[in-house]
């Protein structure tokens, strides 16, 4: 059975939701585990909860980032694990869509991403792990998606890139593309229990599996990529929608 022992993980976006369960996998299968949040308080009790180390970062802020990376080089050394799973999810029709709005999105899941990990590729160990958080969305052409779809299919294609770029290190690099997953994202968009509710039923049609994943079903894939069983697997976007998009 594969373990984590002896490993040291980041995930970012860990105090809640999708990150919240893999870190909480992570630390079960024996890795030392850090997460990352922006909300003082929720990182702070989230850690706590976890027994794993904490920290409050902004990832659509520059400064932020080197602060997060000097810090866990001082306190760990080294990292064998990074999900990059940190993210916003906001809609606007492409005809409405402000430029605060793309700066946004853009910023915290695309330029933040780029920049976390390149601020931390020097405390990754050879043959380590990284995994990006993406979305179905980078390829399913939902209504209102466009500036969240495009950060996110820019991520798929930097997984392509930096697969091959880190390949002589040994580095495996990954993403995993969800379709709909149960988690507090919702509260975030400001929709009350009904609007979720309506939004599941219309979604439902679609997935095969008639429901919504659940954070724990993608952390298993998270831990997946991020062992030995899956040591020959790089440069993929490995997708885990219920059926969505083969319905699509």
């Amino acid at each position: 059975m594969d373990t984590l022992q002896h490993k040291t993980a980041l995930i970012t976006g860990g105090n809640s939701g999708i990150g919240y369960a893999t870190a909480k996998l992570f630390k079960e299968k024996g890795a030392s585990v850090i997460i990352t949040g922006r909300s003082e308080k929720s990182v702070k009790t989230s850690s706590a909860a976890l027994g794993v180390k904490g920290y409050v970062s902004d990832q659509g802020n520059i400064d932020a980032i080197d602060s997060l990376a000097d810090s866990i080089k001082l306190d760990f050394g080294k990292l064998d694990i990074i999900f990059l799973n940190a993210g916003i999810a906001t809609f606007s029709p492409f005809e409405a869509a402000s430029e605060s709005h793309f700066d946004e999105i853009m910023d915290i899941n695309f330029k933040g991403v780029f920049f976390t990990l390149q601020k931390l590729l020097p405390l990754l160990n050879d043959h380590a792990s990284i995994i990006f958080n993406t979305s179905v969305n980078a390829s399913i052409g939902m209504p209102n998606s466009g500036v969240y779809a495009a950060s996110k299919a820019a991520l798929v294609a930097l997984n392509r890139v930096l697969a091959t770029e880190l390949a002589p290190k040994h580095i495996r690099v990954n993403c995993i593309s969800p379709g709909p997953v149960d988690t507090p994202v919702y509260d975030k968009l400001g929709l009350d229990s009904d609007q979720v509710n309506a939004l599941g039923k219309i979604l439902s049609e679609r997935i095969l599996l008639k429901r919504f994943a659940q954070a724990e079903e993608i952390a298993q894939l998270a831990f997946f990529l991020a062992g030995s069983d899956s040591s020959f697997i790089t440069g993929t976007e490995i997708v885990i929608d219920g059926g969505l998009t083969v319905n699509a």
